[in-house]
């Protein structure tokens, strides 16, 4: 493929090359002419290791050349990969000076193109860049509607700074967000020589997934940070405790727990939380992200009213399943339990169903805390499903109850607020997800 790469720092070094190793011609572009004479005199432009080797090798094969000149680069090619800078503004915002730019000059560009061309956003940007800044410039200038006349890929990168080149060849996912068929199936072909988790999506959810990648990387640093400041205070090895958390595959290093949802709850969780929280305040150790689980958990309780029932007109709400997870009959710190003592205090009509919970009603370690601290949820519990849904408006999936599925297939007249997400649907009618 003929490939253009505006933006020759970090990531549009690496990708030059790369792509080039790969049989590709690509001519890298920038405004520097300092890193243009670099790259066409076979040298690296940043330290990288193997770049150098990559960008020598590639250029003398006469894969690989870099320009000054834009209109040279993209008449050139087929694909053009925007890479270019999106720092921080003051205020924490990110800075689209250069991908406006670079957007701007592309869309002039391509006014004069006749063939179809597809625009690649491999730089780090939010979600909705794409169709709400980039796409519109480029269309407006060039006179063209992006997924018919040129295509729009957002394709976020995972190169770490001194193993680029192993991360090119080795990336744990390959990303393709666009909305035509064609540049998905271009892509397909560029990224075919991978053994990677290949994955298309809309272009928001690929432009957040860079997000989300590196907020959940600074927020292990800052946890094991966290964890290491409590354990020197009580003169503990930080590196043995880790070595040992880490080696626990099943909950710790996993996708366990990663899935947008309801609060946590449960016997452990939250009194253990408070328990470390409250002995590294006893030692003096400061850990401001431990501190903040209990808080932001119990904001997720509030939101769920805030945001998404007390808007609805009816005040009569069916909650099905009130203990903390599926099978199970505990009520121990359940944050939906939390939750309808919440409506319930507000005026609320509630009526609930959980078989399990019913079961403990009768016989079990519950029967004696339903019976006296929790007797106004004792007296809203029914056995019967079908009876609690018809006498109310709103249906609240309370866990993750397998059950529960089929209620929200059969039930199109009810306003069904799912907390846990049952099944995959996303938002919309009379279904509402929290997260999706």
């Amino acid at each position: 493929m003929n490939i253009s790469v505006v933006g020759l720092g970090y990531v549009g070094a690496v990708c030059s090359a790369c792509f080039a190793n790969e049989g590709h011609n690509v001519i890298g572009m920038d405004i520097d002419a300092v890193k243009v004479d670099l790259i066409n005199s076979g040298k690296a432009p940043i330290v990288e290791k193997d770049l150098e080797d990559y960008i020598s090798r590639n250029v003398k094969a006469g894969r690989l050349k870099a320009t000054t000149d834009l209109k040279e680069a993209i008449d050139n090619s087929d694909i053009t990969i925007i890479s270019v800078g999106t720092p921080s503004e003051a205020n924490g915002n990110i800075n689209l000076q250069y991908i406006k730019e670079a957007a701007k000059a592309i869309g002039e560009k391509l006014k004069e193109k006749d063939t179809f061309h597809i625009v690649s956003m491999r730089s780090t940007v939010l979600p909705g860049t794409g169709k709400n800044v980039v796409i519109p410039i480029i269309e407006e200038i060039s006179g063209k509607k992006a997924g018919v006349d040129f295509g729009y890929v957002s394709n976020p990168e995972f190169l770490r700074e001194s193993t680029a080149i192993w991360d090119f060849y080795n990336p744990p996912k390959t990303v393709v967000g666009t909305m035509d068929e064609n540049s998905y199936k271009i892509f397909r072909e560029l990224y075919s020589f991978l053994n990677a988790p290949y994955f298309e999506v809309e272009i928001e959810v690929a432009e957040m997934i860079k997000y989300a990648d590196n907020s959940w990387h600074a927020t292990k640093v800052t946890f094991a940070n966290e964890i290491g400041m409590i354990c020197k205070k009580l003169g503990i090895d930080s590196h043995k405790v880790m070595n040992v958390f880490c080696a626990d595959t099943k909950l710790n290093i996993s996708s366990y727990y990663m899935k947008p949802g309801f609060a946590f709850g449960g016997s452990c969780l939250p009194k253990d939380v408070r328990a470390l929280t409250y002995k590294a305040k006893s030692v003096d150790a400061n850990t401001p992200l431990l501190n903040s689980l209990m808080s932001s958990n119990e904001y997720q309780i509030k939101r769920i009213y805030n945001e998404f029932i007390k808007p609805l007109r009816s005040k009569k709400i069916a909650v099905l399943g009130i203990s903390f997870k599926p099978n199970t009959d505990d009520l121990r710190e359940s944050p939906i339990l939390e939750l309808t003592e919440l409506l319930i205090g507000k005026g609320y009509k509630i009526k609930i169903y959980d078989p399990n919970v019913l079961k403990a009603k009768e016989e079990g370690a519950n029967k004696a805390l339903l019976e006296n601290e929790l007797w106004h949820i004792n007296e809203k519990l029914s056995n019967n499903l079908d009876k609690v849904i018809q006498e109310n408006d709103i249906i609240l999936i309370g866990n993750g109850s397998k059950e529960f599925a089929d209620v929200i297939q059969t039930n199109k007249d009810k306003t069904i607020i799912d907390l846990m997400r049952v099944i995959d649907k996303k938002s919309e009618n009379n279904y509402i997800g929290i997260g999706w």
